[in-house]
């Protein structure tokens, strides 16, 4: 983390974008705000490659070897010399022996008029550069095989030295968030520990009188948390470090006691409630008082209030970035999916933070005014065709946790969109993986 007085205030980063009205808020004015808000950390630690897995990388890592290390079979067959293959007709070559994966390669001259049966993987024999798949081949007589005219090329079938990756060459990028793939990658390569920047500690609460934890009865009034059972799953899908600091009551001295634990141990903080007009000023107060906060209200439907800023830690002078979410189950995802995960990822280090957006047909009229970015709920299914379709799940209200869990994607309409016809293509942010 970094020291408050060493960065940007928040007037200083609202004074370089364009337009910024905190109270009419365009959503790519919310992202581009929040790129200059938070920095990436800068401490890194090495770990074995089982867990690396949604780490990213602070270095690159560079291959010690080439890979493949060697020509090799790319599939089982027979290996030969492509000048042997006739121009015309059938090939007939004599079987001189065989190699097998693993094995250190044929060390012997293959005569012009020759073959060697060979294995998938195995190192092809010197002078040899292309490989006849077996199914292709015919016995013709003791040692001899008939390859029919046209069924390889030269070259054909060969895997070359390096083709994939030469040693010292970067073969994954600083900034990269490890995925399966890339652990099998980094292990092909020998290499049983990797740099990555060290785990984003992040802390979220909630806020409100009203809200009951699990285990509580049910009063009139009152309703159950769920916001911090969907944060935490949120963030357990990010691989963050997570503290759960739970229900906080609308009382200052509460506040202020799990504000300033939050600004002492973690990277950021999430809390969710406290931050719409009307609602009890204790948490816009506090926010207010330990730090550099702004209230935003932001042309996006659903999810308008939201609070951004850095809570200082007096012990230690380092600071925390704050996101104040607002109190709708749905609201809070959204603007969690929208600005608060990007964000996050930008402070792990990784390069790809911003959600990918694919696109399909609307199944469906949606009504729309321009001037603000909806993000309505959606399920993407495959049409006759094979393309993408989707349609909402009905009625939108940033109350109806159900509807969040039956989509399997966000429709986003931009902010200068109108409404949606039948058949109009529309943007959509898939949640496999993320929720």
């Amino acid at each position: 983390m970094r020291q408050l007085h060493r960065m940007k205030t928040l007037d200083q980063i609202a004074a370089e974008l364009q337009g910024y009205d905190p109270n009419a808020l365009p959503a790519a004015t919310v992202g581009a705000f929040l790129e200059r808000l938070v920095a990436p950390l800068r401490d890194a630690e090495e770990v074995d490659v089982f867990d690396a897995l949604d780490r990213v990388l602070a270095q690159d890592v560079i291959s010690p070897m080439s890979v493949p290390p060697h020509d090799n079979a790319a599939m089982d067959g027979y290996a030969l010399r492509g000048s042997s293959l006739a121009a015309a007709g059938e090939t007939v070559l004599r079987v001189v022996g065989t190699c097998y994966a693993g094995e250190a390669g044929w060390r012997a001259d293959v005569p012009p008029d020759g073959c060697v049966r060979i294995m998938t993987g195995a190192v092809m024999p010197p002078g040899l550069d292309t490989v006849v798949p077996i199914e292709f081949v015919a016995p013709a007589g003791p040692d001899l095989v008939r390859i029919p005219a046209g069924v390889v090329h030269a070259g054909d079938n060969r895997r070359l030295r390096g083709e994939d990756l030469m040693a010292g060459q970067p073969a994954l990028r600083a900034g990269q968030r490890l995925g399966p793939a890339a652990l099998g990658l980094i292990a092909s390569l020998g290499i049983a520990r990797v740099p990555v920047v060290r785990r984003l500690r992040v802390a979220y609460f909630s806020t409100g009188d009203e809200i009951l934890s699990l285990g509580e009865p049910l009063r009139d009034g009152a309703i159950y948390d769920s916001n911090r059972y969907t944060i935490y799953g949120l963030l357990r899908r990010l691989g963050v470090e997570v503290l759960d600091l739970g229900v906080v009551r609308d009382d200052p001295a509460a506040l202020e006691a799990a504000f300033r634990q939050a600004a002492a141990q973690a990277d950021a903080v999430i809390t969710s409630g406290g931050v719409s007009m009307g609602e009890a000023d204790h948490t816009k107060a506090m926010m207010r008082r330990l730090g550099d906060v702004a209230f935003w209200r932001i042309a996006m439907r659903p999810g308008r209030p939201m609070a951004v800023g850095r809570l200082a830690d007096p012990a230690t002078g380092r600071d925390t970035v704050l996101f104040g979410l607002p109190g709708n189950p749905v609201a809070v995802m959204v603007t969690f999916l929208a600005f608060v995960r990007p964000a996050l990822l930008r402070m792990m280090g990784a390069r790809d933070t911003t959600a990918l957006l694919v696109r399909a047909r609307s199944a469906e009229a949606m009504r729309k005014k321009p001037g603000r970015t909806e993000y309505q709920r959606g399920i993407v299914t495959r049409a006759a065709d094979g393309s993408l379709q989707v349609r909402t799940t009905g009625h939108q209200g940033s109350g109806v946790l159900r509807s969040m869990v039956e989509a399997n994607a966000l429709i986003v309409l931009g902010h200068d969109q109108g409404s949606v016809a039948v058949g109009d293509e529309v943007d959509v942010m898939l949640f496999d993986g993320v929720i």
